[in-house]
């Protein structure tokens, strides 16, 4: 019996065939006058030969071990890694959206550009804001889009600000947006109830204030009380107030970062509208922005004309185009799917569950686990492995041991600002059974923390590889097959 550890080079034998294809009928080309000979291979690659059923099940194997939404809890704070509705898959594979390209004359794909429209015009209703690019093709990339106008906004009204306020409980990826964009980030921190300290706020707001980034709630999982007052001080200090959409899952219905004062939003759609989230994407990251910013957007915009659906490009102060052809047209596709199918009141209801979840699930963890934060949560909350760290079991020990229960752990030691940190994001999506049942193994970690600490230390138990050694991992990466590297050290599986 083939074991998974028989990688497929291992299983290759000559002359064995997994396709076949008819004979190319396209003439050959000559490469060495196209490519420098260095790039231009002397002989052929060393492909392994299988049979097609032998890779159909090496392929089948490796993804039975993955961990994904349609086969387990997926608790990752802050990632709202919720199920993804098998309707927007159907939908995104018609084959009038499917089947096109984005080099088609705009007349011939009039439908494709009204649902752009559509989805444009729901997502500024969805956030408060007055126009929404879809560029973006991921939430990162949707922050360093915004600060690119945050830059032009500043410099058309003469202004050089090279300042952007960052919380210390942010997302990592705003103070390494504002850096690409070319500013200098200065941490906010939080106060005792893990909200923006706002008189250490209003130290660092000054003229060359460009921007703040935050989310409402924040990575803690807590609705910023004082936005109102937040907004209007940097506000007068005449910088700009940026929304981070990542938490937006919490507010769906209930508020819009344009109610709270907030200029320019991104959104992540591959988290708050169920795109998929598959090899670190495919994402999506639309910006919506007020009025006073819609010259800035990028171009072309999807804009309607009369009966008719055209891309415009005529803003001279736009700052370009951020991403090749119209975004991640197919993450945008399941996104308005998912908007059409629910509704205004089934997109509220989105938020109420989420919330709703998260503080079930808090109340029941929070004697085993210390709690930094006691205040009622929105989608997610953090808990702190730090009782645990003095037995000498670390956050990481726990979230090893979860592995052998068949679930996901949650993100730990982020936030930066909570020890040992434990953040969990239940989502709307699932049931009160299944968690109970994650707290349930949460509790007995827990509790074999203080009865039998080794089992915890020693984990994961029963997957196919154990611990790596991450430093290593890291430093010396693996990146191509090697045949004397090849034997991957595998653990016989054992009952715990």
């Amino acid at each position: 019996m083939v074991e998974y550890n028989d990688l497929i080079f291992e299983i290759s034998r000559s002359g064995r065939v997994g396709y076949s294809l008819p004979k190319s009928d396209v003439k050959s080309v000559d490469l060495q006058d196209k490519f420098p000979k260095h790039l231009i291979r002397d002989e052929a690659a060393e492909l392994p030969e299988v049979s097609e059923l032998q890779l159909v099940r090496h392929y089948t194997a490796l993804s039975n071990k993955n961990h994904g939404i349609d086969n387990g809890f997926y608790p990752l704070g802050s990632c709202t890694m919720k199920y993804n509705p098998k309707i927007n898959e159907d939908v995104a594979r018609l084959t009038g959206l499917s089947r096109i390209h984005p080099y088609q004359p705009s007349e011939t794909v009039q439908g494709a550009l009204e649902l752009l429209y559509n989805l444009q015009e729901e997502l500024a209703v969805i956030t408060g804001m007055d126009a929404v690019t879809l560029q973006p093709s991921a939430g990162a990339q949707g922050e360093w889009t915004g600060l690119m106008m945050v830059k032009a906004y500043h410099e058309q009204k003469g202004e050089v600000r090279k300042k952007v306020l960052v919380p210390d409980s942010a997302h990592g990826t705003n103070p390494a947006s504002a850096s690409v964009a070319g500013f200098k980030t200065v941490t906010i921190p939080s106060n005792e109830n893990g909200l923006v300290n706002l008189d250490e706020l209003k130290k660092h707001v000054d003229s060359n204030t460009a921007a703040l980034m935050l989310t409402n709630p924040n990575t803690l999982g807590l609705f910023e009380q004082e936005i109102a007052e937040i907004a209007a001080v940097v506000h007068e200090a005449g910088g700009l107030l940026y929304y981070d959409g990542a938490n937006a899952n919490a507010i769906l219905g209930k508020t819009t970062p344009g109610t709270m004062g907030f200029d320019i939003v991104h959104l992540n759609l591959h988290k708050t509208f169920t795109g998929p989230h598959g090899g670190g994407g495919p994402g999506a990251g639309p910006v919506g922005v007020k009025e006073f910013l819609l010259p800035y957007l990028p171009v072309p915009r999807v804009e309607k004309d009369g009966d008719k659906f055209v891309l415009n490009s005529n803003y001279p102060l736009s700052i370009g185009r951020v991403k090749g052809y119209h975004g991640n047209f197919g993450i945008l596709v399941r996104a308005y799917t998912y908007i059409r199918t629910l509704g205004p009141i089934g997109l509220r209801e989105v938020s109420e569950g989420a919330v709703l979840h998260a503080n079930y699930l808090r109340k029941r963890l929070e004697p085993y686990f210390d709690a930094p934060y006691s205040q009622i949560c929105k989608h997610e909350f953090v808990l702190s492995g730090s009782r645990q760290k003095k037995l000498g079991v670390r956050t990481l020990d726990m979230a090893k041991r979860l592995l052998d229960f068949g679930y996901h752990p949650p993100t730990i030691y982020f936030p930066l600002n909570v020890e040992e940190c434990l953040m969990i994001e239940p989502t709307e999506t699932e049931s009160k059974e299944t968690m109970d049942a994650f707290a349930d193994v949460m509790i007995q970690i827990a509790k074999e923390v203080e009865e039998n600490p080794g089992i915890v230390l020693e984990a994961p138990h029963t997957t196919v590889i154990g611990r790596l050694d991450e430093v290593q991992a890291a430093r010396q990466p693996i990146l191509r097959y090697k045949k004397e590297e090849s034997a991957v050290k595998v653990k016989e599986p054992v009952n715990v």
